[in-house]
């Protein structure tokens, strides 16, 4: 008698856990009352700016492994624009313009910019007026520490200096932080 209870033991206490709520898994944090649930739902605003984490990245035509791989990123920290997100895959823009999907574990958090065009003078604070600490030209990255109004500091080669944000592509453009 006993050895036909085990069986049964095991199998309502898969219909158990099967009934319960999921946790909020997806990103590392637990499910509370009016969080998002979803795994893709991480309830961080749209659009916003992450970077690069690993040395190449494929972005696919869609959100998921099915779908093609439409570009390869070959450059850990470049910084990308979060326009949707759908499941474990964020839609993703860059500083071209050209978008696709990418799996959120290949992203960062950690805030990068990259300068737009031409050589870019990055000064000691946030004025025109205000010695060059040095000249970067476009494509350069480097992290960004804070911007404020229509100047962010970056670091860039162990110096911190200011840069007009219009000169970057990594911040929103009312953006505090």
């Amino acid at each position: 008698m006993a050895m036909k209870l085990i069986p049964l033991l095991f199998v309502l206490l898969a219909l158990f856990a099967w009934a319960l709520p999921a946790s909020g898994a997806g990103d590392g944090a637990a499910a509370t009352a009016g969080k998002p649930k979803h795994p893709g739902a991480s309830g961080l605003a749209t659009p916003r700016f992450v970077s690069l984490a690993s040395a190449t990245v494929h972005m696919r035509a869609g959100p998921g492994v099915r779908y093609p791989i439409t570009w390869v990123y070959k450059r850990r920290g470049t910084p990308f624009m979060v326009m949707a997100e759908h499941e474990y895959w964020r839609k993703v823009r860059d500083i071209e313009g050209t978008e696709g999907w990418m799996h959120r574990s290949l992203l960062s958090g950690r805030r990068t910019a990259v300068l737009r065009a031409g050589v870019t003078e990055l000064r000691r604070s946030p004025d025109a007026k205000s010695p060059v600490v040095l000249r970067a030209e476009a494509g350069v990255i480097g992290k960004l520490l804070t911007c404020e109004k229509a100047w962010c500091q970056m670091d860039q080669a162990d110096t911190n200096a200011w840069l007009p944000r219009a000169a970057i592509f990594g911040a929103l453009p009312n953006e505090r932080f």
